[in-house]
């Protein structure tokens, strides 16, 4: 599944743009973060991460995936695997399993609740709970799928077989020293654990349920340190969830209560986590709402764990910052929190305004417009604004701004707009103005739209009110180039093939050969059109072709090129130009291909046709 990225923003004047249609990014290593910040998982909503370090030294978590709109948690599905080298850089590895790749699950789908992973001889065993009937909570089944890689190709083996079906959920899986694994579940205050079978798809020995536990509500997690075993779980706390733990001398209990180790979370009556040690360090994975604000959309965050010298463990402290960095900066596909609640949008001049009387707006599913031309209503489940014939410019990001009252706490819209290519919609949130005639509100969300002016934005409600007064959508101004742009052969750009070389003084030769070529990326084409392109070269050769291909050709034929001799392949006195077809932007690529005499070419340059 392709990435998904989330904006935020705060409080009225800014707000968080959530979820699912960004584009993925890099961190630089000259970057000066060495935190993670918290929640460390912005892309999508997350809840319930399992966290394991596999042989390849990276680790990976395993939540669960909340799906906006929530409407409570039934609606979860679709696994995401997540993974870092450095607990500050993360990277969204994709979709691994949904409801609809479980052939005995529940034919209404969703109730994919909180995973977990175990490695084995090769193979890695996803498990999952799922119900097997639309009776959910009575036909719960523990499944397993497989793959011989941490983050993608899993396929469902089936499910335990000999387990209860009502209320076991929160499958945690956990190997011993000796080689052994070991499955636990449960939930509605029943905890269970019983020893795998070899096959690890089967049990090997009585189900014992540990009545020992003190308010026991869900959500076990199983690991051990030194000769302790320790059992961590949810509580049934009022308003709030904590996380308690046990300790024991072996895998099944008996187990002493040890107390509370994680206060309830922000934003969220759950709580759900996982301990482990990575690179030295201990840390807890949880769970909190401070993205959403809404209790089922649930954000992944990361603090340290610390032992005190009779292993019992300090309550963990919950924080902003997150975690520092264990290595050195990687690649990453998760916009830090911190980043992205500090981002402006000063670039997005472009702005283009739509009343909520426009003839290009339309509304409906229990949404109506006032004798003031303000859409209502946008709490009705089913409710939505669509705006048509949206102008995208030359295509990509763009800054959608709802203006907009609310007499609720907050409220909160799925956005879904032309440009997603991931399909999942974008979040946003719209905290409360004070009255239902205070239009001081305003929500922000980075957006993704095709190029051209056929792009169609919906807003869909359902979660909280709000009364809308108007959208703008505001782009980047393109701008032609004025001035010649040149490309080095020698830049990074610049790739060759087909016989093609790249010499040491940093020019591309041997484009006699049939089947050479160079090809430069991220050419700027600026609003489009026709560009006049220009070839610097040398050759002893009395005449030279070369045929040109371009993004924006629109007959997909080429254009050729005629470069006349200049006496010797080091007289780089050639020049010779042509017009030629761009796209709007700066991703358009050139590819001049070889075989009819030689050249050796230093640059080109984009200029305006004259």
């Amino acid at each position: 599944m392709n990435k998904r990225l989330i904006s935020l923003f705060l409080s009225g004047t800014m707000l968080l743009s959530v979820f699912m249609g960004f584009t993925s990014s890099s961190s630089s290593a000259a970057e000066p973060v060495t935190t993670s910040g918290n929640p460390i998982f912005t892309s999508i909503f997350t809840a319930d991460p399992s966290a394991h370090v596999w042989n390849d030294g990276r680790l990976y978590v395993y939540p669960s995936h909340d799906i906006f709109p929530s409407r409570g948690s039934d609606l979860m599905d679709k696994y995401h695997v997540f993974s870092t080298d450095n607990m500050v850089d993360w990277v969204d590895e994709g979709e691994i399993l949904s409801a609809d790749d479980v052939p005995w699950g529940r034919p209404e789908g969703g109730f994919m609740w909180a995973p977990d992973a175990a490695y084995k001889d090769g193979t890695y065993y996803f498990y999952f709970p799922h119900p097997s009937g639309t009776n959910w909570n009575d036909t719960w089944k523990i499944g397993v799928a497989t793959s011989n890689k941490p983050a993608s190709d899993f396929t469902v083996q089936g499910y335990i077989q000999g387990l209860p079906g009502s209320n076991l959920i929160d499958p945690s899986v956990f190997r011993d020293d000796d080689g052994t694994y070991y499955l636990y579940a449960g939930g509605g205050g029943k905890s269970y654990g019983v020893k795998l079978a070899a096959n690890m798809t089967s049990t090997d020995g009585p189900l014992k349920q540990f009545t020992e536990l003190e308010d026991f509500h869900e959500a076990t997690w199983v690991f051990k340190r030194g000769s302790t075993y320790y059992l961590m779980y949810a509580d049934n706390n009022p308003g709030g969830n904590r996380m308690r733990y046990a300790t024991s001398s072996s895998p099944l209990g008996p187990w002493v209560n040890r107390g509370v180790i994680l206060d309830p979370v922000v934003g969220s009556e759950t709580t759900h986590g996982s301990i482990v040690q990575y690179k030295g360090e201990w840390y807890m994975f949880y769970h909190n709402a401070k993205i959403s604000s809404n209790g089922t959309l649930r954000s992944v965050c990361v603090d340290r764990l610390t032992f005190n010298a009779d292993g019992t463990i300090q309550k963990v402290v919950q924080t902003s910052e997150g975690v520092p960095a264990v290595g050195p900066r990687s690649t990453a596909t998760e916009v830090k929190y911190y980043d992205l609640i500090n981002e402006n949008f000063n670039a997005y001049t472009q702005k283009t305004e739509y009343a909520m009387n426009a003839s290009n707006v339309t509304f409906g599913g229990g949404a109506t417009r006032s004798a003031s031309n303000i859409i209502e209503n946008m709490h009705t489940q089913g409710s939505y604004i669509q705006l048509n014939g949206i102008n995208g410019g030359a295509g990509g990001k763009a800054l959608l701004t709802v203006q907009y009252a609310s007499g609720d706490s907050g409220a909160a819209f799925k956005v879904d707009a032309s440009g997603d290519t991931a399909g999942d919609g974008y979040f946003l949130s719209l905290p409360g103005t004070g009255g239902w005639g205070n239009y001081t509100g305003r929500a922000n969300s980075l957006i993704d739209l095709n190029p051209g002016t056929n792009n169609i934005i919906k807003l869909s409600g359902g979660m909280g009110g709000a009364n809308i007064s108007r959208v703008t959508v505001s782009l980047v101004p393109q701008t032609t180039p004025t001035t010649p742009i040149e490309y080095p052969m020698s830049g990074s750009n610049v790739t060759v093939g087909g016989g093609a070389t790249k010499s040491g003084n940093g020019s591309i030769e041997n484009m006699h050969i049939p089947g050479s070529y160079f090809e430069i990326s991220g050419v700027n084409g600026g609003t489009g059109g026709q560009k006049l392109l220009t070839v610097i070269y040398a050759s002893a050769d009395s005449q030279t072709t070369f045929k040109v291909n371009a993004s924006g050709d629109p007959t997909g034929n080429g254009y050729s090129l005629t470069l006349p001799g200049t006496g010797g392949w080091s007289t780089f006195t050639g020049k010779v130009s042509r017009i030629i077809d761009l796209n709007v932007g700066t991703n358009n690529v050139i590819r001049v291909s070889g075989g009819m005499g030689g050249a050796n070419v230093t640059r080109i340059i984009i200029s305006s046709v004259p």
